[in-house]
């Protein structure tokens, strides 16, 4: 299992300006390959073999451009290969439907990022105070950096650091991202699963999630971020484009975009972390994001939620957690009744769930929540018990949980499985 880890680096102001001048050489070099790589005809070789053409003519190249020898040799040679990851994601994106385009040349601005593979770095954990550690990259503008770095956390266990990914947020901070590969837990037998151990999981937009225990929990209220982000905005749109003054209101306004996504995605681990570590398999809703933005209703609302984004998390908690994560048909799980199966429809605005044929009622996201909990126990073929998951269930009043009390909470991503510390017992 691959794991990128990112901490936040801080560089003094003469290693910031070779960390910039490294990066720019490499956005150069990577402009240039993209120019000769368009060069060679598609029937000339696959597009691994036509890219590896390009990074072979490295050595030629650095004796006419003497900047690339200041340049730690496989940082350049991921550059150029850096093409061909980028025309696969086009590819992956193509297949999807999406209408993609061809490369094109990267601005300063949209190149932000080099990477050591294998060598040229090393992390030194040892060194410093309390939480701290020291990064040296070499051939860093032909120089060795020792760069502070601020330990959040430790690494998980793993044999070797196989790539390291230096990156310039648009804030102006400097980040380091170590792609490492452990072990990937064993996940239960679903034969061992019982249905009590599960949980369906309804995503919404007037609550964050409602699950099939009962729980409700509130989105992140981000108005206030929202409001500042106006005000940096409005000031931005008076500055000269470009000018000294414009550059500073344009970090402010990404730092207050940067601590949007933060609240955002902290806030999604916090919650997928919990789901995984307290159950061995949660079910989720499948559901198209694409066309319920393209619908009527409030867009923004339905693309700040990030339901897929979610999703995606959730299914890496599962299989860091040993928990399986199944994505289940959302059609019909509001209408349909939990007890029964008789579906009624309802308007978005009816908030409660009232059978006409068995006299059934609960909360309406907490009936579609043990809906999906059943499908997924079908798809992923736990034994069901002689009750259904309704009739274990307490038709109580809902209970919420704010958003607040998920953010505030602290990581539990820094502390140990409840399912590994009861295994271990």
């Amino acid at each position: 299992m691959k794991y990128s880890p990112r901490y936040r680096l801080f560089p003094t102001t003469t290693q910031r300006e070779s960390l910039d001048w490294t990066r720019d050489t490499v956005r150069q070099l990577y402009n240039h390959a993209l120019h000769e790589f368009t060069k060679i005809p598609e029937d000339e070789g696959t597009l691994r073999q036509r890219v590896w053409h390009v990074r072979d003519e490295l050595p030629q190249l650095k004796q006419q451009w003497t900047d690339l020898k200041q340049v730690y040799s496989t940082v350049l040679q991921k550059a150029v290969e850096r093409i061909r990851t980028n025309i696969n994601n086009l590819g992956t994106l193509k297949a999807k439907g999406y209408d993609v385009g061809s490369l094109n040349w990267k601005s300063p601005r949209e190149y932000r990022s080099f990477t050591y593979r294998q060598s040229g770095f090393e992390l030194d954990t040892k060194s410093g105070p309390r939480d701290r550690a020291i990064l040296r990259l070499t051939k860093v503008r032909g120089e060795t950096l020792e760069i502070p770095l601020r330990l959040h956390r430790d690494l998980p266990d793993h044999d070797a650091i196989k790539e390291v990914a230096v990156k310039k947020e648009p804030t102006g901070a400097w980040y380091a991202s170590f792609c490492i590969a452990t072990e990937e837990p064993e996940q239960p037998d679903p034969a061992d699963i019982d249905a009590e151990d599960t949980v369906g999981i309804d995503l919404g937009v007037l609550t964050f999630v409602h699950d099939s225990d009962g729980r409700s929990v509130g989105r992140l209220d981000l108005s206030a971020e929202r409001e500042r982000l106006e005000r940096e905005q409005r000031s931005l749109s008076r500055k000269q484009y470009e000018s000294n003054n414009w550059e500073t209101q344009r970090r402010r306004v990404a730092t207050v975009h940067a601590r949007m996504s933060n609240k955002k995605r902290d806030y999604k681990h916090k919650l997928a972390h919990y789901y995984t570590t307290e159950h061995d398999a949660v079910f989720v809703e499948d559901l198209n994001v694409t066309s319920l933005l393209e619908g009527s209703g409030n867009a923004r609302n339905k693309a700040e939620v990030g339901w897929r984004n979610f999703s995606t998390i959730l299914k890496h908690h599962g299989r860091k957690n040993e928990c399986h994560v199944i994505e289940v048909e959302p059609s019909g799980t509001t209408k349909e009744c939990a007890s029964c199966g008789v579906e009624t429809a309802k308007p978005v605005w009816v908030r409660e769930h009232s059978c006409p044929s068995c006299g059934f009622e609960l909360d309406r996201d907490w009936n579609a929540a043990l809906n999906i909990q059943s499908r997924g126990l079908e798809n992923l073929g736990v034994v069901h018990s002689e009750t259904t998951p309704v009739e274990t269930a307490t038709a109580v009043d809902t209970v919420p949980v704010s958003a607040s009390r998920v953010v505030e909470a602290g990581s539990p991503a820094l502390k140990e499985s409840p399912k590994a510390t009861s295994r271990a017992g």
